[in-house]
């Protein structure tokens, strides 16, 4: 099990400012034991919350990969003609890394400033959101769109324009509770339904 760097940061802070707690406890009890214990609580949720366990992502052909953990909202067109969208909504206490669907290079990567709307609302939609279009060697391609949420409001993306990837490489992270929305073309055969948990890099979203 290993953690997202921006967690690494964070877990030391909270060790940290354990650390100075214990120290400050023959100085004034009440102060150091406060110190000590919200120290041991933020490094303790940094550490949950930031966790990026490693995952194989062994998938057949034909088989594209769940970009992400958590819960399905919604599959169904949404006005683009030829797109099927499947959204999925990630809590507090799912694993926030986003993984690659498919083998391919990343051939666009657009991120849109917008509202900050509860992540599993329709209006999340329209939150400020980055996304990364992944093109396969055959020509087929899907768009994978982090989107933030209403507390932390932030996006990692780990990949750059041009850059190739492997089905289920990380391809970043975005920070508590948050929504990826999947844009496939409505010829693939999507094999999850609203409601589904779902696992980044296990699961097998749809079949083309």
């Amino acid at each position: 099990m290993g953690f997202a760097p921006v967690g690494i940061k964070l877990i030391s802070g909270g060790v940290a400012a354990a650390i100075a707690g214990g120290a400050l406890m023959g100085w004034c009890r009440w102060t150091g034991m406060t110190l000590l214990f919200l120290g041991l609580f933020f490094a303790a949720f940094s550490a949950y919350f930031f966790r990026d366990p490693e995952r194989p992502g062994i998938f057949a052909s034909g088989e594209i990969a769940c970009p992400a953990d958590g819960t399905v909202l919604t599959i169904k067109n949404e006005g683009t003609p030829g797109i099927t969208v499947v959204r999925i909504f990630l809590s507090v206490l799912n694993v926030h890394v986003q993984r690659s669907p498919m083998a391919g290079k990343v051939e666009k990567i657009k991120f849109t400033q917008g509202k900050f709307a509860i992540a599993y609302k329709p209006e999340a939609a329209d939150n400020q959101r980055n996304s990364i279009r992944i093109t396969g060697t055959d020509g087929r391609a899907v768009e994978v769109e982090q989107i933030t949420g209403s507390i932390a409001r932030r996006i990692a993306c780990y990949v750059k324009e041009g850059q190739d990837v492997k089905i289920s490489e990380r391809i970043g992270m975005i920070y508590f509770g948050s929504q990826v929305a999947v844009y496939l073309p409505d010829t693939v055969r999507v094999l999850v339904k609203p409601g589904d948990k779902v696992a980044g890099a296990e699961t097998v979203l749809a079949l083309w």
